[in-house]
């Protein structure tokens, strides 16, 4: 079919482009109808109720659809990415310089800790990735799930509870769930390429960039399995690659005045930005009836990603050189290599009264961390240049079984859920090579292989842990307005004990167009296996700009608990909510949701303990020498968060297609309450060592920002689809603490980002698409001069709007 733009279609392209200037959040439909479907899909996250919808559901939930992740304009076809884009209670932030954080990168969901949100695939819990977040900003000391490792074209819809659901769930369910659902679909297939660049005129350098190329193939196809039977197998492949950017300034610094040195004064040594990154991935979903009563099914997703990111630069006359290696000073290079594997496998159907499904979930990751133009400057002009640092290696194996069945109580029916899990855990670590932790010959340098966090046979370790659980739910109609949902929960962990945790929810439909919801539940999280057990050594720089060579020791390791350490405890909340849902019209929705979050025991990584005196310390009763610096694992904090999440939809004809408007908005606050007292043991070696100080309140409570606003509009006919998207990032404040009374600290200003994205139909089958993300080229607050780091790093990390500038993309769809 010739593709031909009439008069006709130019008049309401016009108008809609007009429209568009409101901005947007792309979560409509093409379409008014498929829109209104979405908001009446029977949802299967946050109740075991067989007929809720999201606009009737006892807590806030919304609805992701594949459409809405498309035009999304996610960079690199990034899930993570796409999601924040989506949904303004949700944070994303890109690292820097950070390791391995700058390849498996952090949500947050409500402005809480990475590990506080749960992540299911079609409702079977996702293990957590096996890096430890030890250099980042966001989620430092975590251990979150990948997101960006589920491909993001296997994906139906996306549905993201906001609120918690321990008592249904388990552990990490604190701020909420995501549940990402597989495309299930036994017919036809798609194929979809799409190319995108960064192009900037970057202020510091005064120069326009173009880089950050990412190109992005999937494709996918369903067939039948079993003639009529309603079998399926449904599958699909994806490639991207993303180059790396680089935002540096020109450096004011080059370390000792030496000429050497010098003459790298005004030029350009850093590299900030996104690592070069390579994705494989792959996913399979599949059902096949084994009779009138039973149906197996099983699914599973395979990713490989490789990573290629900057680290500090070493100057030539730094302590951390050796000249005849690099006569011109050297920037380290951090190498990541992540195969994450999740499958499972299981039988659903009827016994009786009961609908049952039994399953098994496997899940592992492994990461590896290399480095090269490197060295480990104590084997002096003997030291190789290139080194593998260490291993992790995080496997989770879960069995569940879920039964529900329809109850009469009192002349009015009801659902029974009940349910066990099982669960297996295991975190290990692998020494890296010896060079990368060699003691050489040449003293007064550091120790190790530059830029890594290494792994010594000291640090590995083999952790694992068995859990079991038990829940109940009830759900049903108390009167013809009241709904209530109840849930309780018992799991024991054989390395810290037993929990019970409970929920109950509430809907109360005041008019068939108006009705209230609420609810109240404890939560829990359980110390992640790698906040027991993670220990590693590193050379890296301090706050004052300062090479040491420092430690973070497992809470069980002597010296750690010579300094004051503790086994760790849960983390436990309580959770509140209250809302409205509303739809006043036919074709306009609003929900209101305000919510208190109070959480007691978090597990944080403590700040970094150093002085001589902790030196000495160490030497003296463990006789080991030159430990600069320790970090430990603590239930050192309790936080309160309070918020509000609003969303509003409105959906009218207009010229022959359908505009949907959206609005939503989110706000989260969360203030300290307790700070765990510092142990004598430390007090007895210098009143500046703090379990919990200045940077690591900041992380918790203003590094995210704590409100997001998001509007919308989207028109749609046969052939034209048409979004703008205005996002309203809010401020973020930064703290650092540089010692003896110097604290920098600035707030950077909220900021506004304009996306928009044109989709044109040649066939019924054949699209393609133009759009860009941040089309003004907006930028965060530069840095003081106090912490951009002698002008190396002029942008801050911890915005959301991050720091690449504007980025165009082009996309072709065809679907048989």
């Amino acid at each position: 079919m010739k593709a031909k733009i009439s008069s006709t279609q130019i008049r309401p392209l016009s108008a809609a482009v007009a429209l568009l200037l409101c901005g947007g959040h792309a979560s409509a439909q093409q379409v008014a109808d498929a829109q209104a479907a979405n908001l009446d899909t029977i949802v299967v996250t946050g109740t075991r109720a067989r007929n809720r919808t999201a606009l009737d559901s006892t807590s806030p939930i919304d609805i992701v659809t594949a459409d809405d992740l498309k035009a999304a304009g996610a960079v690199n076809g990034e899930l993570g990415q796409a999601l924040q884009t989506l949904l303004p209670s949700l944070n994303f932030p890109r690292q820097s310089n950070a390791g391995g954080a700058d390849m498996v990168r952090s949500a947050q969901l409500r402005g809480l800790s990475p590990d506080q949100v749960l992540v299911l695939i079609n409702g079977k819990r996702v293990h957590t990735s096996a890096l430890v977040q030890t250099e980042s900003t966001t989620g430092l000391g975590t251990t979150p799930v990948d997101l960006n490792a589920i491909p993001i074209s296997a994906i139906k819809r996306v549905e993201v509870l906001r609120d918690g659901a321990g008592a249904q769930y388990g552990s990490d369910a604190i701020a909420g769930v995501v549940n990402i659902i597989l495309d299930d679909s036994p017919h036809g297939g798609e194929i979809t390429t799409s190319y995108g660049a960064y192009h900037t005129d970057f202020e510091p350098t005064k120069r326009t960039i173009t880089d950050g190329q990412s190109s992005f193939t999937s494709a996918k196809f369903g067939t039948e399995l079993g003639s009529g039977v309603g079998g399926f197998l449904r599958g699909g492949v994806e490639v991207n690659n993303h180059n790396a950017t680089n935002r540096a300034g020109f450096d004011n610094f080059a370390g000792d005045s030496t000429p050497d040195n010098l003459k790298l004064l005004g030029k350009v040594n850093y590299a900030a930005g996104d690592p070069k990154l390579e994705n494989y991935s792959g996913w399979l979903n599949g059902a096949l009836p084994l009779s009138d009563a039973a149906t197996l099914y099983a699914f599973g997703t395979y990713a490989h990603r490789h990573s290629t990111g900057d680290n500090f630069f070493r100057y030539p006359d730094d302590a951390a050189n050796v000249k005849s290696i690099y006569p011109d000073g050297y920037r380290p290079v951090g190498l990541g290599s992540s195969d994450d594997i999740q499958g499972t496998a299981g039988v659903r159907g009827r016994l009786g009264e009961w609908d049952y499904d039994a399953s098994l979930t496997y899940g592992d990751n492994d990461f590896d961390y290399r480095l090269r133009n490197s060295l480990n400057a104590s084997l002096g002009t003997a030291s190789p240049t290139s080194f593998d640092t260490g291993e992790y290696e995080f496997a989770q194996t879960v069995a569940n079984f879920d039964a529900t069945r329809g109850v009469n109580l009192g002349g009015r029916d009801y659902t029974l859920a009940l349910g066990a899990e099982a669960r297996h855990e295991n975190f290990q670590t692998h020494a890296g090579d010896p060079a990368s932790y060699a003691i050489g010959p040449v003293t007064g340098v550091p120790i190790g292989a530059q830029a890594g966090t290494n792994l010594t046979p000291a640090d590995t370790a083999d952790v694992s842990r068995n859990v079991q659980g038990v829940y109940a739910e009830l759900s049903g109609n108390l009167s013809d307005a009241l709904f209530v949902d109840a849930a309780v929960r018992y799991e024991h962990y054989d390395d810290f004990g037993s929990t019970t945790n409970g929920k109950l929810s509430a809907r109360y439909e005041i008019t068939p167009q108006f009705a209230l919801r609420g609810a109240v539940s404890t939560n829990f999280r359980a110390p992640s296996l790698s906040q027991i057990g993670f220990e590693s050594t590193s050379t890296g720089y301090d706050n004052n700009g300062n090479l040491i060579d420092s430690r973070i020791l497992s809470v069980n390791n002597p010296i750690a608990r010579a300094l004051g350490a503790k086994p760790l405890q849960p983390e436990k909340s309580h959770n509140y909510s209250i809302g409205f849902t509303a739809t006043p019209a036919e074709k306009f929705d609003v929900s209101l949701d305000i919510y208190k979050i109070d959480i007691d025991h978090r597990v944080v990584l403590s700040e970094q303990i150093g002085g001589d005196a902790l030196t000495e310390f160490i030497a003296s009763h463990f006789g080991i020498p030159g430990v600069q610096a320790v970090n430990f694992f603590t239930n050192a904090v309790d936080t309160s968060t309070k918020g509000a999440d609003l969303v509003a939809n409105y959906r009218l004809p207009l010229y022959e297609g359908t505009l949907t408007l959206t609005g939503s908005y989110s706000y989260a606050d969360t203030h300290i309450e307790r700070v765990a007292d510092t142990p004598a043991e430390l007090v007895a070696l210098g009143n500046d060592n703090v379990l919990f100080g200045l940077q690591s309140r900041n992380i918790l409570t203003n590094a995210a920002p704590r409100n997001r606003g998001i509007l919308s509009a989207r028109w749609a006919d046969s052939k034209w689809s048409l979004l703008g998207r205005a996002t309203r990032q809010g401020s973020t404040t930064r703290v650092f603490d540089f010692g003896g009374g110097f604290t920098p600290t600035q707030t950077y200003a909220a900021k506004w980002q304009l996306d928009a994205e044109v989709e044109y139909k040649f066939t019924p089958t054949f699209s393609v698409a133009v759009g860009g993300i941040n089309l003004t080229d907006n930028y965060p607050t530069r840095s003081s001069d106090d912490i951009n780091y002698f002008g190396n790093l002029p942008y801050d990390i911890i915005s959301p709007i991050g720091f690449n500038g504007a980025y165009y993309y082009a996309r072709a769809r065809l679907t048989f």
